[in-house]
């Protein structure tokens, strides 16, 4: 069993309010739940409103279905309007 972990650090730069910040990162945290059945939290920049890093967590019983997987969830990041993919880090266990 491998455990993946990927980091994504996001700037939301259009956000004005935390609020406004909340909005965005809880439709992504949604869109990529559903779509990737994968694990998300807030680990980071909890009280700034144009900075966020996410950690998301995924299982299976090889490394290379989480790269792939990974990679399709940093591609649909990248995608997402109002959101700025800074940078991002994988990590397993």
């Amino acid at each position: 069993m491998v455990v993946g972990i990927l980091t994504l650090e996001l700037a939301t730069l259009e956000a004005r309010s935390l609020k406004d910040k909340r909005s965005v990162i809880h439709g992504l945290k949604q869109r990529l739940g559903n779509r990737f059945n994968v694990s998300i939290a807030e680990v980071a920049f909890h009280d700034l409103p144009k900075r966020c890093r996410l950690a998301v967590a995924m299982v299976s019983r090889e490394a290379r279905p989480l790269h792939a997987q990974f990679d399709k969830l940093v591609d649909t990041v990248r995608a997402t309007p109002r959101l700025t993919l800074i940078d991002y880090d994988r990590s397993f266990v």
